[in-house]
């Protein structure tokens, strides 16, 4: 990791979960982290912390909300104005609405795909174009995808965020097919866990704890720690290694 001291992450969904772990490792790894949400107090509070801790990089709060392209695009324009640019960029951001296919609210499914899929794609653009106008050639885009981005589980609740994740399978596999075309070193990573206890059930059960809890108690569960791992295995691979697709679960 010690070539990414002093550069640049995108982490988007940096307030809760998997994004709060993964902003706060990269931080103590010495990079500067650009941490994005639309609730950016828990953001600021995060970088307070990281700098009474003393770690080496930086935790910068950026409020954001991804299903407006205006906003992502205005955030990209700050980063370069006041960072450079964006040599890592981590699709963290992500959410999931119970509504099933069959009587599911089009308001629901509509926010899914703008945050799970459309903001993913602008921000893996947007990081791509900052690295090649500044001759970046060895940045990586991330994208924290779902094992329900490879199966389809009876879960009806699920079935819209699923085709979401199945999305960034695909999407993923053909941003590396562009770089490649491209000749440039740029890799492309999905990492796809199965269930992670973090906020992500309360807020898609948000009226109902007990159903939220009960994901968690059913299911053996990853913890962010964990993706933080397989994001910082990802970052430490040599150059010329390729890392596809890292697909785990708890056992």
């Amino acid at each position: 990791m010690e070539r990414w001291r002093g550069r640049v992450a995108l982490v988007t969904g940096a307030s809760v979960g998997i994004g709060v772990a993964v902003a706060v490792e990269l931080v103590r790894l010495g990079m500067k982290v650009v941490g994005c949400a639309r609730d950016v107090g828990k953001i600021q509070k995060l970088a307070a912390e990281c700098q009474s801790a003393g770690h080496p990089g930086v935790l910068v709060p950026f409020k954001c909300d991804l299903t407006k392209e205006e906003e992502i695009l205005a955030m990209f324009a700050a980063i370069k104005e006041q960072h450079k640019g964006v040599d890592v960029c981590i699709n963290n951001a992500g959410l999931a609405h119970p509504e099933a296919l069959l009587n599911g609210k089009t308001s629901a499914w509509k926010n899914m795909w703008d945050v799970n899929v459309l903001a993913l794609c602008i921000c893996a653009r947007e990081a791509y174009q900052s690295m090649k106008e500044r001759n970046v050639d060895d940045g990586h885009i991330i994208n924290i995808n779902s094992v329900c981005g490879h199966q389809v589980f009876p879960y009806a609740d699920g079935h819209f965020y699923t085709a979401t994740k199945y999305a960034v399978t695909a999407l993923t596999e053909g941003l590396r097919q562009e770089l490649r075309a491209e000749n440039t070193h740029i890799r492309a990573t999905s990492i796809s866990p199965g269930f992670v206890k973090t906020e992500f059930a309360y807020r898609l059960y948000r009226d109902n704890s007990d159903k939220a809890a009960a994901v968690y108690t059913k299911n053996k569960s990853l913890e962010a720690k964990d993706l933080v791992s397989a994001v910082t295995y990802v970052l430490s691979a040599p150059p010329h290694v390729q890392v596809g697709d890292i697909n785990f679960e708890a056992v």
